[in-house]
């Protein structure tokens, strides 16, 4: 704290204990605008670090700022995350109890970031051997794993911890760490189907499509597109710029193994990841009488998921039910199908997501009881959320920030009034808000929120979301911090729907959406589903339904329920340990750095109760020290302590606080420490230590500028040599390399070396190059060549499958087009597809005709009749041996690649063409009149697929082509108004082509 006193003007109070105007929400909001503008995102109120997001990189997390805080006293340096981090860890090493860091916050404020710079800290500066090295290794790793597989891009974080994580880290009696234990908080199973626009599902999904190989895919039966992917398009926004989702993908690769998975069991967890993205693609028709059938195939998503197809089938569509001893089974509708299908993939992720926790739990358990062992507790939870729309993530979110802010509150009072009593100085009461009654409102037996949702779900009949609300209204109805539209005066009636509970939290007013409150909070899978995935010869699905489920009759408990309890159990953990804390706000919602939004920022200081544990702090002194840290710092003030007491620490103290004329009511005297009320006091101390400091330095003053001008005048004798040897160089400069010209020459070429790195070329097709100096010509060539032959190299490394497979399909394309055809040049900047039509465009009966050739390219064509040239709209679907010519759900024309002669084409901007077809081919009708949109992305696959390329014609005139039985025809282009393709008067076909006409590409 002393460290920043004298700056305090510039950068505000490195403490808010210190802030003269405490009360005042205004001067603390001040106070951190001063210091986020320079850079200080640390503050401290007392023991609590509150952290600003900066969202850019800052140079102050090296290891040598970890050696900077390592073993300093926690007021001793500027306010940073290493301090709380190096402060915790010697309060267990000396104490021997165990101690917890709480991180809460908003999301995108840095929780998640500040709990990786904590185990960053200890596990570089703990005393550490192999084995505990290669234990630190895995505590850093699990964390790439778990934001893989519980991180999503909100509206608000691109990163944000989609749940809540609690760490245990176990250290020996000698400070170093031997174990860990993670504990997972309601993953939000309901981003696995759905996402709001903006947003995305889990990051596993899009680092597995972008970084996985190619043979890795095709195992997998997937496709890199995401946007093939039904649980992967709701939010629109399948890249993220700020993540690499293919580097990420490599990072977690590199995890896995390195926390104790085996070959084997990723494959298995890939399996269950790609089981998730098929299930979303799996659809359902309806029946004339309601019943429900999959109309997709499903033999690949059973063998992933390892169970029986046909049982899986029947599981998706039909429910059992068992009343009185007996089993029925009946057919589900359209809804309830999909809805049991969403069921069984969220129950896939989350219970998945449960046994990668207890997975990473293995790898970092203490194998040895060691004696004398303690523990750090890490807690990285959500932060309070107000969103537009708040449904039951929200409500749960809330609850949880009500818990930790009660015993934030009841843990500060405790500690503040214990530093007090054993300090010996009198307590005062402190006026707070009690969030008791919001706790007790959501969590009370029989009464509270949770209870009558529960209740709700179990209540036999027809129960729905509104009767939900209902029944709140009946029993809550009364509350002070509860309110609906029915019980709400007018004005808050317009700005309330009707499907919508209101809570006045501690930390203001949500409106929560009862929409999808007791689907979330019931547990959805039937039974038939879960029998299907206990018989799954996946181990990790094996292990996540166990047969005893199914076996137990017992009703699991709700999800709320089963929050609330892991919430109290939280709570008591974090009651027996030590706490402290770390606030994190994040300054704007844009991620901008060097932004303060004002407004967002006293809305986040409101719900994280800042202020009030500033009054807690401050309720009786805003200062308190040791009395050895006070004496060193302050002791030259006083003759008598100056320059070094030798009488007791107390009466030091008292001695330097009466010459500074310290009045009674200003200061206390405990047992250890001073205790100081007004900051003025200290403020004015501190201005007392910064007059007196030149009476105390003149002395290294005048030391110091002796050694500067002896180093002056060194610097100027080497600074003369240097001049001489560089002019003797100079005119020297064309003679042999010797001792009069190195250095100038020497010079010369460094500096060719030095600007030639700043200009080299970035790409292979820039060709400039600096001019480099006599000396340096022949080694600036090959500098040159080695470069364009590293760019080259690199470019063609970056090239990625598909772009290259495009890249073949448009040098193809120029090939045969350039300079020869109209509406080519249109067509360069457009990408070739890889089929115009989509999988449920081709009829299922033509896939089934063509068997194992499947189809490569589709598009839709115009076709015309030989002989009356009738237009018949038709699909051309291309193979790898064949082309098909489609109408509806039967194959009109099968054009053999051995059987087609040459493609025809005009030179002008049309679409039509011609399939020459070989007349000795008895099997063929003739030639094939066709007209497509996208002719040229046509002309070149076929071309490609049939190996034709040297085959295809392009004739500025007419085209002739053959009617059945050798008869010729003519197509003639005219130039006309009407886009009407007519036959002629001499029996040839007609083909109007405007100049305006839109390129065919």
């Amino acid at each position: 704290m002393e460290s920043a006193l004298t700056a305090r003007d510039r950068v505000g109070v490195q403490d808010f204990v210190l802030l003269e105007n405490y009360n005042s929400e205004a001067a603390f909001i001040e106070n951190l605008r001063r210091r986020f503008r320079e850079n200080l995102i640390y503050t401290y109120i007392g023991s609590v670090l509150v952290s600003m997001n900066p969202y850019k990189e800052l140079e102050i997390y090296s290891k040598q700022q970890m050696d900077r805080y390592r073993g300093v006293s926690f007021y001793e340096i500027s306010p940073h995350i290493y301090a709380l981090s190096d402060n915790t860890y010697r309060a267990m090493r000396t104490e021997r109890k165990d101690q917890c860091i709480l991180i809460s916050g908003e999301s995108g404020a840095g929780k998640t970031e500040a709990s990786k710079k904590i185990l960053l800290y200890y596990a570089v500066t703990c005393p550490t051997n192999d084995h505990m090295a290669a234990l630190g290794d895995r505590l850093l790793q699990s964390n790439p794993v778990l934001e893989a597989f519980g991180n999503a891009k909100t509206l608000r974080n691109d990163n944000s911890s989609r749940f809540g994580k609690y760490m245990d880290v176990q250290f020996d009696f000698r400070g170093a760490p031997v174990g860990g234990h993670i504990l997972n908080y309601l993953l939000e199973k309901s981003r696995v189907v759905h996402q709001n626009h903006g947003e995305r599902n889990f990051h596993i999904f899009y680092q597995l499509l972008d970084g996985g190989e190619d043979d890795q895919l095709n195992t997998l039966n997937l496709e890199r597109n995401p946007q093939n992917y039904r649980y992967l398009v709701k939010g629109n926004c399948p890249r993220v710029s700020s993540i690499s989702d293919k580097n990420n993908w490599k990072v977690v690769m590199k995890a896995l193994p390195v926390i104790g998975f085996t070959e084997e069991e990723v494959q298995k967890l890939l399996n269950i990841i790609a089981s998730v993205l098929h299930l979303g693609n799996m659809q359902f028709g309806e029946g004339e009488e309601g019943d429900t059938y999959i109309t997709t195939e499903i033999s690949n998503l059973a063998r992933l998921l390892g169970v029986d197809g046909s049982a899986l089938r029947e599981a998706l569509t039909h429910k059992k039910l068992t009343a009185k001893g007996e089993e029925m089974i009946t057919p589900l509708n359209f809804e309830q199908a999909e809805a049991a299908r969403d069921a069984l993939a969220k129950a896939v992720y989350g219970r998945t997501f449960t046994w990668l926790v207890e997975k990473i739990n293995q790898s970092l358990a203490l194998k040895v009881h060691s004696k004398g062992s303690s523990v750090i507790g890490l807690l990285d939870i959500y932060g309070f959320e107000v969103l537009q729309h708040n449904s039951f993530e929200q409500f749960c979110i809330n609850y949880c920030n009500e818990k930790l802010q009660q015993l934030f509150i009841e843990l500060t009072l405790r500690s503040e009034q214990e530093e007090y009593e054993t300090e010996g100085i009198a307590w005062e009461t402190v006026q707070y808000f009690d969030n008791k009654i919001i706790c007790d409102l959501i969590e009370e037996k029989h009464k509270g929120i949770i209870s009558i949702l529960d209740e709700e779900c179990l209540r036999p009949g027809e129960t729905c979301d509104v009767s939900f609300l209902e029944k709140l209204e009946d029993t809550v109805g009364g509350h002070p911090h509860f309110v609906t539209h029915k019980l709400a005066n007018g004005k808050t009636r317009r700005v309330m729907s009707r499907e919508e509970f209101r809570l006045l939290h501690y930390a203001g007013e949500v409106n929560y959406n009862v929409n999808g409150f007791l689907d979330k909070n019931n547990d959805l899978l039937n039974r038939n589903l879960k029998e299907v995935m206990c018989q799954s010869d996946n181990q990790i699905l094996s292990h996540c339904f166990r047969r005893e489920e199914v076996i137990d009759q017992k009703r699991p408990e709700m999800a709320a329920t089963q929050f609330k309890n892991s919430l109290m159990k939280l709570t008591e953990i974090l009651r027996s340990k030590e706490p402290s804390y770390v606030r994190c706000i994040k300054p704007n919602d844009a991620k901008q750095p060097g932004r303060f939004d004002e407004v967002l920022v006293r809305h986040q200081v409101k719900y994280l109760g800042l202020m009030e544990n500033l009054r807690v702090r401050r309720a009786g002194f805003a200062y308190r020290r040791r009395f050895e840290a006070f004496l060193q710092r302050y002791k030259p003030l006083c003759p008598e302590t100056w320059p070094n007491w030798h009488g007791r620490l107390v009466d030091g103290v008292l001695t330097l606080v009466k010459h500074l004329g310290y009045k009674d009511e200003e200061y206390k005297l405990g047992r250890s420490k001073i205790f100081i009320r007004f900051p003025k006091t200290l403020f004015n101390t501190e201005d007392a230590l910064e007059a007196k400091k030149p009476e105390i330095v003149i002395v290294i003053q005048s030391g110091w500028r002796g050694m500067k001008a002896r180093r002056r005048a060194k610097r100027r004798r080497q600074a003369a040599d240097l001049i001489r040897r560089f002019i003797k160089g100079f005119i020297y400069r064309h003679e042999e390399y010797g001792p009069e010209n190195d250095y100038f020459m020497d010079h010369v070429r460094y500096s060719f070396l030095k600007n030639l790195r700043k200009n080299l070329p970035k790409s292979v097709l820039d060709k400039s190059w600096p001019t480099p100096p006599p000396s340096l010509v022949e080694a600036s060539e090959h500098l040159r060549r080695l470069h364009m032959r590293n760019m080259v190299t690199k470019y063609c490394r970056r090239v990625q499958p598909e772009w290259k497979k495009q890249m073949m399909q448009k040098v193809v394309a120029s090939e045969i087009f350039k300079d020869q055809k109209d509406s080519y040049p249109q067509s360069v900047g457009r990408l070739f597809l890889d089929s115009r039509l989509e999988r449920e465009q081709i009829n299922l009966k033509v896939v089934q005709t063509l068997g194992n050739d499947k189809v490569q390219y589709g598009v839709s064509v115009i076709k015309y009749d030989r002989r009356g040239f009738k237009p018949r709209p038709r699909q051309l679907l291309l193979t790898n041996t064949f082309a098909v010519l489609v109408d509806k759900t039967k194959i009109k024309q099968r054009i053999d690649y051995t059987a087609l002669r040459d493609i025809a084409l005009s030179s002008l901007s049309d679409g039509m063409c011609v399939l020459h077809i070989i007349r000795e081919d008895n099997k063929q009708k003739g030639d094939l009149l066709l007209h497509c949109s996208h002719l040229i992305e046509l002309v070149t696959k076929l071309a490609m697929m049939a190996n034709k390329t040297s085959n295809v014609n392009i004739n500025p005139g007419s085209i002739q082509f053959t009617v059945a039985r050798g008869k010729e025809g003519i197509i003639d282009f005219v130039r006309g108004a009407e886009l009407k393709v007519t036959k002629g008067r001499r029996g040839h076909l007609l083909v109007p082509v405007k100049e305006s006409l839109l390129p065919a590409w």
